[in-house]
């Protein structure tokens, strides 16, 4: 009988033997390979959480005893042991999120899936029972060893050391890896821990010590283990972080031995201090197609063939990320200046290339955003022109160094940012929404959007080339849009796309959204509404030739996939009035709203952002005549309330 089915809650747990937790186990990665492969999502690191995941919850009391995890994408077995075992329409419209989500269970705490914070937030819940008269109560804290790379952990860990009366478990889920290998001097001290000869010639003595008593023997060294290997610990410097932090330490354990984890557990949760617990895990464990990926161990992958791994997706052309990939190799054979620099993202922001092609002139600071921009300032002080790049979502946790460390100080960084705007499945911590609000607030700073790869390859030419400034590329996700010429380009710098018999309305499309607005006007020509498109390619600082054609215009319609508050054309509605012109301008991107997952083109279409609601509220302001509104293709009471109102005009 399968037991899996039978697990409504956590509580559940309680009645299983060992030998049934480990069918359990099994039967919980046979159902992530079948469903995974069928919607796509994170595979790999959840085939590596499962038995850790279970023993958590077997030790512990969720929700009483908060479970966060860092980077969320590891709660996929979490989920199915808190009721959650429908994932037909993982990360889909309606279905579950692909990341912890409070709407859908009171099983999960934290919902961003941004790494490093997780200590932070186990700090303060822990500090709040503790101060509350809830002492009874523990807080787990699950952290990947890529995660430790992030400063976070490390201010979090200072502070933790600070007050001891506290129940807190600190799970290091170290598999060596976060989107791929971890670097750094943290990931060589973990190695160490997990190769050391010392330690393991030490372990097995102990065993072979234990054994020499029969099964009695052999039962005391599976109580003590955990105990013991953080007491043989000490005599190899494997604690010796983590004791100067004044936090107990006990590990290293095997990950995916069940029984030793929930003793281990067993013995944190007891400890009535601070403690850390070091599991060495295994991504991709028990699913050979993993196993074997060099590149991230189907991290994240697609639609798979469950069998052999293979993609089943279509592949309709080069991607922003390849388009980019290609060029930055081809200016690095032109600058030898030029040097890249990400945070733990060297595959999924396409640098590989240029780090095979220059293995010297790439920085890989781990996951520290931070450190990534500070240290970029630096490089060009010292006569580089680093390449930063980094997914849009990101950026943000390293606003004050773009601002302080790059902005004030002039310095010639270009920053990449790819995943720009909406960007589906992964939702509301994902979407790379807020950076043209955020970054245009940066004096001097330049913003270029391109509409296509042709574009993306041509503005970044123009982004090295500015030495005194810092520049921004921002692109999104998925495949290219097919390339859209120009019918002219202005001196400087911005491009006509289509011109009306009159000038009735300009419409300013930025990026990829400059495709919205051509079948716009082809729209409006239909209705006798002249409509001039451009696409002003580097919208920040707004061009001078925009302020000139919207003085000859009677309406201006900026269209971005940002949020509309503080985005783009925010900016050109104040430029306009600076420059005495009283254009009206209609503002449109996305409400300032956290936009749950959910495809690219359903979003965009909840906000409003299609070519005919877009022309059609053009047609009722122009003409003064209200056309009635397109039924939607899901119901009211499917759209959220955000989406609602976006669509009503409100």
């Amino acid at each position: 009988m399968a037991i899996l089915p039978t697990i409504s809650g956590p509580r559940d747990l309680d009645a299983l033997d060992d030998g049934q937790l480990r069918a359990l186990a099994s039967e919980i990665r046979a159902f992530l390979i079948e469903n995974v492969a069928r919607t796509g999502g994170h595979l790999g690191p959840n085939l590596g959480m499962v038995e850790l995941t279970i023993a958590l919850h077997r030790v512990f009391d969720s929700p009483n005893d908060p479970i966060v995890f860092d980077t969320g994408h590891q709660s996929y077995v979490h989920k199915l042991l808190t009721g959650r075992q429908d994932f037909s329409h993982l990360r889909q419209r309606g279905g579950l999120a692909g990341y912890p989500q409070r709407t859908e269970s009171v099983h999960d705490v934290v919902e961003s899936s941004h790494a490093s914070s997780s200590l932070s937030w186990a700090d303060g819940i822990s500090r709040a029972f503790a101060r509350t008269g809830r002492r009874d109560r523990h807080v787990v804290a699950v952290v990947g060893d890529g995660a430790l790379t992030g400063g976070m952990t490390w201010e979090a860990l200072n502070n933790i050391s600070d007050d001891n009366e506290r129940n807190l478990v600190i799970v290091v889920n170290d598999n060596g890896r976060s989107y791929a290998p971890t670097i750094g001097g943290m990931a060589r001290y973990l190695n160490r821990i997990r190769t050391g000869q010392t330690y393991r010639s030490l372990d097995e003595r102990s065993e072979d010590l234990f054994r020499r008593f029969g099964r009695p023997g052999r039962a005391l060294h599976r109580g003590l283990r955990g105990g013991t290997r953080g007491f043989l610990s000490r005599f190899t410097g494997n604690e010796a972080l983590y004791s100067n932090l004044d936090i107990k330490y006990l590990g290293p354990v095997d990950g995916h031995d069940l029984p030793t984890l929930i003793e281990t557990l067993q013995l944190a949760k007891r400890y009535g201090a601070p403690v850390i617990v070091h599991a060495i895990t295994e991504k991709g464990r028990g699913y050979e197609p993993a196993r074997h990926d060099e590149a991230d161990q189907f991290h994240a992958v697609g639609r798979i063939d469950p069998r052999t791994g293979a993609s089943l997706g279509e592949s309709s052309g080069m991607s922003w990320t390849d388009a980019f990939a290609a060029e930055l190799a081809a200016i690095g054979d032109d600058r030898p200046d030029v040097m890249a620099v990400t945070a733990a993202m060297l595959r999924p922001t396409g640098l590989l290339p240029f780090a095979q092609r220059f293995p010297d002139r790439v920085h890989d600071v781990g996951i520290a955003e931070q450190h990534a921009v500070a240290s970029a300032a630096g490089l060009a002080y010292g006569g580089l022109h680093p390449v930063v790049a980094l997914y849009a979502t990101f950026i943000g946790r390293a606003f004050d160094q773009v601002l302080m460390d790059v902005g004030l100080h002039r310095a010639g960084v270009t920053f990449v940012l790819d995943r720009a705007g909406v960007t589906g499945p992964d939702g509301p911590s994902h979407h790379g929404i807020w950076d043209l609000a955020t970054l245009q607030v940066v004096p001097h700073i330049r913003i270029a959007a391109p509409r296509d790869a042709r574009r993306l390859r041509e503005e970044l030419r123009e982004a090295v080339a500015v030495d005194d400034a810092p520049t921004v590329i921002r692109y999104p996700k998925g495949t290219a849009a097919a390339d859209l010429s120009a019918i002219e380009r202005l001196d400087d710098g911005v491009d006509v796309l289509a011109r009306g018999d009159s000038d009735d309305v300009l419409l300013v499309g930025i990026g990829p959204m400059a495709h919205v607005a051509v079948d716009v006007a082809s729209r409006l020509r239909a209705q006798g509404i002249g409509a001039t498109v451009v696409d002003p390619r580097w919208p920040v600082p707004v061009p001078p030739s925009i302020v000139t054609l919207a003085a000859s215009h009677r309406l201006v319609i900026t269209i971005e996939d940002g949020i509309r508050v503080g985005g783009v054309g925010t900016r050109v509605r104040q430029v306009l009035r600076e420059a005495g012109v009283d254009t009206a301008v209609d503002e449109l991107g996305l409400p300032d709203e956290f936009i749950p997952h959910a495809s690219r083109d359903e979003i965009l279409r909840d906000a409003g952002l299609t070519a005919p609601k877009i022309a059609q509220d053009v047609v009722a302001q122009v003409l003064g005549t209200r056309v009635p509104t397109a039924r939607p293709t899901v119901d009211d009471a499917e759209l959220p309330e955000w989406a609602r109102a976006a669509r009503d005009g409100a």
